[in-house]
């Protein structure tokens, strides 16, 4: 039976932005080969992380939502979702960051990444035989650290203040792919393998998750458009 839910979120949460790049004021049209390249480096590995623990058992899909049409055990509109859910945060983190200036905010780079690191790696040990807890830990750790310590970003408390107003979208978006408003999630975990703490019906892992495919993201924008100029 073909379903259009998944693929009606997709399009909800990227529509009103995907129109609004070509307002003359924004332009961020003339970004999206700039964002294409970026999303692509980082989407293979979280597409292939997405098969690997689709694989494992760690989630599952509920084929009831999607269209029907599968790529290596996951549904289509789960692969799109690496492309339009990044390019609706990207697309905000553009227009935030040209409107307003926020590089104050880079004072609190230090504090934000230490303490973010700490708690990662406690929470991470402290639950190693879960194996979703642990990845996300793990990955997100070495990405604070590359971007602070190693390329020495100066903008990720601004991208942390951002991806927090995101949280506006991510609940609703998130929480309807989890089972909000619906009789069954579209997207189910294994309650073995995370923490079980839940936002509603979210996983807390899935926001960090989420953060670290940001921060990566806007690493890469951030490359190609200064290559470019």
């Amino acid at each position: 039976m073909i379903s259009l839910t998944y693929s009606t979120i997709l399009f909800l949460t990227v529509i009103i932005c995907l129109v609004a790049s070509f307002d003359s004021r924004i332009q961020f049209n003339k970004q999206f080969l700039h964002f294409f390249k970026a999303s692509a480096l980082v989407s293979v590995p979280f597409i292939l992380w997405d098969i690997w623990f689709t694989h494992l058992g760690v989630w599952w899909f509920n084929t009831n939502y999607t269209i029907g049409v599968s790529i290596a055990g996951l549904p289509l509109e789960e692969m799109l979702f690496f492309i339009f859910i990044p390019f609706s945060c990207i697309f905000t983190y553009f227009v935030i960051d040209k409107y307003y200036q926020l590089d104050l905010l880079k004072s609190f780079n230090n504090l934000l990444v230490f303490t973010s690191i700490i708690i990662l790696i406690v929470v991470g040990l402290l639950n190693f035989n879960k194996i979703y807890t642990i990845t996300t830990c793990l990955v997100t750790v070495a990405t604070l650290f590359y971007l602070h310590f190693i390329v020495k970003s100066q903008w990720i408390s601004k991208a942390s203040f951002v991806y927090t107003l995101l949280m506006l979208g991510f609940f609703p978006v998130n929480g309807v792919l989890t089972g909000t408003g619906l009789e069954n999630p579209i997207v189910n975990y294994n309650p073995k393998d995370f923490l079980g703490i839940r936002m509603f019906t979210i996983p807390v892992e899935d926001m960090v998750y989420g953060y670290t495919q940001f921060l990566l993201i806007i690493y890469f924008f951030k490359y190609f458009q200064n290559k470019s100029n």
